[in-house]
């Protein structure tokens, strides 16, 4: 809310986590370790690291107590003489004393400087320390400036001791022969010194001179002196220049400092001058709003200065303010307490100042600024100045601020006029005559917003006017209010339900709180705040589609709410906000079904072809849906919705799309709302089932639905593809509910023949629109259907990238074949049968294996989660009607495909396989012939399967390795887990290797499990051979095994024939490869396999050396790093008489030189020294050089 909004917030109703954090606190329970730590100081100060740990600590613990600061109270006075007993310790160090003025300062920033100022020493001995210690200081250290701020904060207290200042003078000379300085002069060159410095310690010059200056001795030789030097700075300083700034802000805290603790008497000669210079600085020019709040600070102090103080005779009293004795006195209806202003007392007659008039205008034009902290200080001047004026001088301030609700103002105006009139309000200066000249601007200010094209601005005037209205709940009696209560409440209803933005809402609820609990007025206040309560208001959907509906049970708010929706929501600039408003209504219409039909339907009708596009827009949407909330109140009472409907408004409702049409309104800006504004409109009139059958429209119809699927962005196309469904029914069928055959097959034809269009969108959404064909429609048409989706969904070189569109016709499958039903011995047309079964399943393992990439990654994962969805219902779907559809063959691909999708890199594809799996576990019926169901219900428990995170690599990686033990699910396992070992992502990867790891673990002595594993494993890179998106990963997680040693158990086999394939299968792999990833990971693999027995190590070594003399520096560089880790790693790779040689030339060689001339001689004198045979170039037909053997 506005900013004196803010306590109130905190009063009422606390945000959820400030609750957890602050305000459930009752002592301070960390005393101890408080005063320990200040203790520890002398131990720390000179040790960085645990002086680090010390103030952070320290710092923590003060954060905590900022809501709750009170609670330090009682240890205040101890815990400032322990930190002051340091600093007045002659022995401590310079670095110890700072740093017990820094503890300081994190208390004083959690209490407050008022607070923690009265609990300083101030006795006459401790003057001179504290001034010694501010003269020792250097105010360009910046590091030191908690110290600085400290001390004069202590100096502004001890000043104030009540003798004269003369008294503590000394005549001692000191060494340079001269008098020390009167202590006076030296406290007011410490406020002058600092008052101009940039930081914390100008805000406490400015406090100590303000309370120094008002002392009768100091006020009457030193003030008009230290005035004329402020004045002086101000009227001199640059305010074009940051240091100049620095200066004005520190003379006007000061002055508005003095002005408010100093002596009426005392400081009204000099006042008007002060105004003058002031008003000279044209402060409202100036773009630094911290100088503009101090401003009006000053302003306002000086506006009290001319005015006596007195309080205003004639300002409103309410009686008893208590909340309690309040509510006691509703339960005595008969006692009932007036509270009229004293108009019986006159005020004393006294001349106003002309000055005082400047003051007000200055004020009010404060309440204009953009800064709301300007705006703020301005409303608490206007509020106090209003206080001392006589009652009609203070009714034409009122009538001024009133003035500032106009159109013509800006919207800081209206909100500084709010926070105005609740300042007036609060302090008992807007008398209940005024009221209804107030109340109605207050309304219009809970519904400002300014637009300014897509976006606009008022949030902040709604908040001020949800104060103001909290601010009346406290001010008034209820018999004042009572006239008004009625509008008070809806409109803060209204806010607090349909409002944008949160904080409003929230202001609003609470205001709407206040106004119950202290008024007792408001038509069913307690059953509303129950429900509309702080915490319920905090979701928009929420909001308007459930507690509006809630609210409107109450006659008094019914018509309210809907004609604020009407009005205003309808036509908000944000869309989401219009479509709120529209379902808002079709929920608020069995409130009032005759208010709609008469009233706001005939209203609403000649808006939704208008020039204002959001208007166009919102209206469209409203009137369609609560068409159709009336449609199915009309359908409950076996009624028509031409009972309900004037002629006119269905001819309206008839025309909108023609006219929209006819003006070209779909084409252009704003075209693409139109578009799915209208498609929402032929849906809703469509289920509200308007009689235009035969009509003409409905060909218009149907053309802009199908206008709207050639349409690139997709919300235009679901809006089109939801209205097929309800259209179709209504208008495409006959009385037997049979499809019009030329309808039919005009438009299954045309939608088939759009399946292969060489554009992209279109696909998509004519896929989509034959999903979405109702049962009726596609009797007799399935078969063609089913084919064209089919071949769709398939993966064609040209139209490889369009994984979008393949993720649309399985989409389209899923949903037709849920439309047609099952029936085993159907007819292939019309239903999914034991006939057609088979393709269908087979298209969608087919989409499980569409792993697209392009410039936004691995796309194919939207057919491949699609085509999951589509297995699971379709499966879901024949199970419930005749499970002996689904063949042994048929359930054993759905879950080796799941599990292959679950053990994958991509954790939302993760996600979506896991759910999918553990739903057809577990389905009722059970789903037949899943492979080892029992291992499957062993490894995932029904319960555990329920809480399992399917995302998190780190709950299911290690469930599926235990499937490698299971023949059926091994090669699904092991891919997928090929994909994720291999991957980039780091928790991934080490999830996914660990788990693999654990497993081969368990059989690792097992020569025969061994076996079956390595054959999945070449199986799998033989199937993949020059396939990157599995190859390169296999090669990341052979080189990871080898290197963990799952694969000891080979080394000492005689055939080695695991070594020999995956040595022949690696150098097929990089054969004619470019790519430097995959040959330093075929590197690694390389120097892995030197372990093994001499012909393998002998191949090994020889394509190690290959990759010596590549072309690319990178790659000869990273070969040669790690073929010398292998040849220091392993035994017996190289003859020991040439072994050392051949070490020292691959560390002392320059592998990555440009020049490959120069490295490749050096690569057949190793060959030398490692008895291997020397690689030949051999010239290539197409003139490109290889290294090979």
């Amino acid at each position: 809310m506005a900013a004196g909004m803010d306590s109130f917030d905190n009063e009422k109703q606390p945000d959820p986590e400030t609750i957890g954090k602050g305000h459930v606190l009752e002592e301070f329970k960390e005393i101890e370790e408080f005063k320990g730590l200040i203790d520890g100081l002398k131990h720390v100060y000179n040790d960085q690291i645990a002086l680090e740990v010390s103030c952070e600590r320290f710092t923590v613990i003060a954060d905590k107590y900022q809501e709750q600061p009170h609670l330090i109270d009682p240890h205040l006075e101890s815990l400032m003489a322990q930190i002051l007993s340091i600093a007045r310790d002659v022995k401590s160090p310079p670095a110890l004393i700072h740093l017990a003025f820094k503890y300081l300062y994190l208390i004083t920033k959690m209490r407050g400087y008022k607070v923690i100022v009265r609990q300083f020493p101030h006795e006459v001995a401790d003057v001179e320390p504290v001034l010694a210690m501010i003269d020792q200081q250097d105010p360009n250290n910046h590091q030191t400036w908690e110290s600085r701020y400290m001390l004069i904060l202590w100096l502004s207290m001890v000043c104030m001791i009540p003798f004269d200042m003369v008294r503590l003078d000394s005549n001692v000379v000191n060494v340079s022969g001269e008098r020390k300085r009167p202590v006076m002069d030296r406290i007011l060159d410490v406020a002058r010194m600092y008052l101009t410095e940039n930081d914390k310690c100008r805000d406490a010059a400015a406090y100590l001179a303000s309370r120094f200056l008002t002392r009768p001795d100091v006020k009457k030789e030193r003030l008009p002196d230290f005035l004329d030097w402020a004045l002086n700075i101000l009227i001199n300083s640059d305010m074009k220049m940051m240091t100049g700034m620095n200066k004005v802000t520190g003379i006007l805290t000061m002055t508005a400092l003095l002005f408010k603790h100093g002596k009426r008497e005392d400081l009204l000669d000099y006042a008007p001058v002060v105004l003058i210079k002031v008003n000279d600085l044209k402060l409202r020019d100036c773009n630094n709003c911290v100088i503009r709040k101090h401003g009006v600070k000053v302003i306002q102090r000086l506006g009290l200065t001319f005015l006596k103080n007195r309080v205003a005779a004639w300002r409103y009293q309410r009686g008893s303010r208590s909340l309690t004795d309040n509510l006691k006195k509703g339960h005595q209806p008969g006692i009932q307490q007036t509270s009229v202003p004293n108009t019986t007392q006159e005020d004393e007659e006294y001349d106003i100042p002309e000055e005082v008039e400047e003051v007000i205008e200055q004020l009010l034009s404060g309440l204009k600024d953009k800064d709301t902290v300007v705006r703020w200080s301005a409303a608490k001047g206007i509020g106090r100045v209003t206080g001392r004026l006589p009652r009609e001088l203070a009714d034409e301030v009122v009538g001024s601020v009133l003035e500032l609700f106009s159109l013509q103002e800006t919207d800081g105006a209206w909100h500084g006029g709010c926070l105005a009139l609740a300042e007036l309000g609060r302090r008992g200066l807007l008398l209940p005559e005024r009221l209804p000249d107030v109340v109605p601007v207050v309304l219009k200010s809970l519904e400002y917003d300014d637009k300014r094209g897509f976006f606009s601005v008022g949030a902040h005037v709604r908040d001020a006017a949800c104060y103001v209205c909290w601010a009346f709940a406290r001010a008034y009696e209820p018999q004042e209010i009572t006239p008004h209560v009625n509008k008070i409440a809806t409109a803060l209803v209204k806010a607090s339900i349909y409002d944008r933005e949160v904080n409003v809402r929230r202001a609003a609820a609470a205001a709407f709180q206040e106004n119950v609990g202290r008024q007792g007025t408001f038509p069913h206040g307690i059953d509303i705040l129950t429900t509309v309560d702080y915490f319920a208001v905090g979701n928009r959907s929420h909001c308007f589609l459930d507690l509006s509906v809630f609210v409107a049970q109450f006659p008094e708010y019914t018509e309210g709410l809907i004609d604020h929706l009407v009005q205003i929501k309808i036509s908000h600039w944000d869309s989401a906000v219009r479509e709120l408003t529209a379902k808002a209504l079709h929920r608020l219409t069995p409130k009032a079904p005759e208010y709609m039909t008469k009233t706001v339907l005939p209203l609403l009708l000649p808006q939704t072809t208008g020039p204002d596009l959001f208007l166009r827009h919102g209206t469209i949407l409203a009137v369609a849906e609560i068409t159709h909330a009336l449609g199915k109140l009309v359908n409950q009472q076996n009624r028509t919705i031409t009972d309900v409907l004037d002629a006119d408004v269905i001819e309206g409702l008839r025309g909108i799309a023609k006219k929209l049409h006819d003006v070209e309104l779909f084409r252009g800006m704003g075209g693409e709302l139109m578009r799915k504004a209208v498609s929402c409109l032929i849906e809703k009139l469509s289920l509200s089932k308007l009689p235009y059958h035969g009509d003409p429209i409905i060909e218009l119809w149907q053309r802009i639905i199908d206008d709207c699927l050639h349409h690139i962005e997709p919300e235009i196309q679901e809006a089109a593809v939801a209205a097929i469904p309800a259209f179709f029914q209504e208008y495409y069928s006959d009385s037997n509910r049979d499809a019009f055959p030329d309808k039919q097959e005009n438009v299954i034809s045309r939608y088939l023949e759009e399946l292969k269009s060489p554009v992209e969108i279109s696909r998509m959404g004519y896929s989509l629109a034959i999903g979405a064909l109702p049962k009726f429609f596609i009797k007799n048409k399935l078969r063609g259907i089913l084919s064209g989706l089919m071949g769709a969904t398939r993966v064609t070189e040209k139209e490889k990238k369009w994984a979008e569109s393949r993720r649309d016709a399985i989409k389209a499958i899923t949903g037709v074949c849920k439309s047609v039903g099952v029936d085993k011995d159907g007819d292939q047309s019309q239903v999914l049968c034991s006939q057609n079964i088979s393709e269908v399943y087979d298209t969608f393992f087919s989409a499980m294996q569409d792993y697209t990439l392009d410039s936004r990654g691995d796309v194919g994962a939207w057919a491949r989660e699609a085509a999951m969805i589509g297995l699971h219902e379709i499966s879901t779907v024949i199970v419930n009607t005749d499970a002996s559809l689904i063949s042994p063959e048929i359930c054993k691909n759905l879950f080796c495909c799941l599990v292959q999708q679950a053990c994958e890199k991509i954790d939302r594809t993760r996600a979506h396989a896991g759910n999918i799996f553990k739903c057809l576990l577990y389905h009722r019926p059970e789903i037949p012939h899943i492979p080892d169901r029992h291992l499957l219900e062993e490894v995932f428990p029904r319960e555990e399967s329920e809480k399992l995170n399917w995302a998190a690599p780190s709950d299911t990686f290690p469930l599926f390795t235990k499937l490698l033990k299971c023949s059926t699910y091994r090669y699904s396992v092991l891919l997928g887990l090929t994909v994720s070992v291999g991957g980039l992502t780091e928790s991934l990867v080490i999830y996914s290797s660990g788990s693999l790891h654990t497993y081969l673990r368990t059989i690792n002595k097992d020569l025969t499990q061994m076996s079956q594993f390595v054959d999945v494993v070449i199986q799998i890179f033989e199937s993949y051979i020059k396939v990157d998106r599995v190859s390169l990963p296999m090669l990341k997680m052979l080189n990871q095994l080898f290197s963990k040693g799952c694969f000891s158990v080979f080394t000492e086999d005689q055939n080695q024939v695991f070594a020999q394939k995956i040595l022949e299968l690696v150098k097929k792999e990089i054969s004619r490869s470019g790519d430097p990833q995959k040959l330093i990971a075929s590197a690694d693999v390389f120097c892995e396999l030197l372990q093994f027995s001499t012909e393998v190590k002998k191949k090994a070594l020889f394509q190690l050396l290959v990759l010596m003399g590549h072309k690319y520096p990178r790659i000869r560089k990273a070969t040669a790093n790690k073929l010398y880790e292998a040849l220091v790693t392993y035994d017996d790779v190289a003859p020991e008489e040439g072994l050392d040689e051949a070490m020292s030339v691959i560390s002392e060689t320059s592998w990555d030189n440009d020049n490959i001339n120069e490295v490749r001689p050096i690569r057949n004198q190793l060959c030398d020294l490692l008895d291997v045979p020397k690689p030949k170039v051999v010239v290539k037909t197409d003139a490109t050089k290889q290294a090979s053997s």
